[in-house]
């Protein structure tokens, strides 16, 4: 790619990053209307489940071990890309389900959904999948999360171990370290849910809300003592086929591993960054 073609890209991509002057579309005339402003019929709040192996996730929190003082978990956020390969249990998976998009009452009959995570609107349009590696409970392989019954369905078990290791450290652009933890969240982005009601608004917005989903991950493994690592580099086609994606209506939008961890790897985490000691 020649420089010109660099720069417009880098340009491309600040412009969408800018508030969109919608005073500055109304002066111009423009008579731009919402589907929600047209009245058109509102999406789904959520995905429908995809099939009828479901299983009830706990709720006793209560019985978590969690560190509930706030300044600790913002002095021990950080991301961790060494894992120590133990169990994980179902309750703690439970919770940190709960803890990104945890549904906590519906406004209206079925207009908005209010989570654990802040979201423009109250739109919330992402979907919860996961790969499931070691996880006390739950076969190895791809769940959908139901946040209406908070409940994991099974989508494909995978038993082969390292068929499994395989497709996390593929669909992560071969991060092998991923592929160690427990298990790796992989959130989807439902367009439409987003642009009923913000149109061409929307899109910006929604990078926002992922950022919101991530870092309460990261607080929620915090108080519970594991590890986590927000992902940003995956392979689009293969994520939103493992999970059974379009890749148009439906896409895979952003992941975040999560495993167990100890102290005494820190040195191992240092290791990542040996390269900043020569810049």
């Amino acid at each position: 790619m020649d420089e010109r073609k660099i720069q417009e890209a880098i340009q491309r991509g600040r412009d969408f990053l800018k508030s969109q002057d919608t005073a500055e579309l109304e002066r111009n005339g423009s008579d731009y209307k919402t589907d929600q402003e047209l009245k058109k019929p509102q999406p789904p709040l959520v995905k429908a489940p995809m099939t009828e192996n479901r299983i009830d996730l706990p709720r006793n929190f209560e019985s978590l071990s969690l560190e509930d003082n706030l300044y600790q978990l913002l002095a021990k956020r950080k991301s961790s890309r060494v894992y120590t390969q133990e169990d994980m249990s179902l309750l703690q998976l439970s919770f940190l389900l709960w803890a990104t998009q945890g549904i906590k009452s519906i406004r209206g009959k079925s207009y908005a959904t209010i989570r654990t995570a802040p979201c423009g609107g109250a739109r919330h349009p992402f979907e919860t999948y996961l790969l499931v590696r070691q996880v006390e409970g739950l076969l190895p392989g791809t769940y959908h999360y139901l946040p209406m019954t908070h409940q994991l369905e099974l989508l494909v078990p995978l038993e082969d171990k390292e068929a499994l290791f395989a497709l996390v450290e593929e669909s992560l652009c071969g991060q092998r370290w991923a592929a160690k933890s427990n298990v790796v969240f992989y959130w989807s982005f439902v367009p439409y849910r987003s642009e009923w009601r913000y149109g061409i608004h929307a899109h910006r917005m929604i990078m926002a809300d992922m950022g919101h989903v991530g870092e309460n991950l990261y607080l929620a493994c915090t108080a519970l003592g594991l590890g986590t690592c927000g992902i940003g580099a995956y392979d689009q086609k293969l994520c939103d086929k493992t999970f059974q994606l379009d890749g148009e209506e439906e896409f895979t939008l952003y992941t975040q591993s999560v495993g167990t961890v100890k102290d005494e790897d820190e040195g191992k985490e240092k290791a990542f960054y040996s390269f900043v000691e020569e810049q």
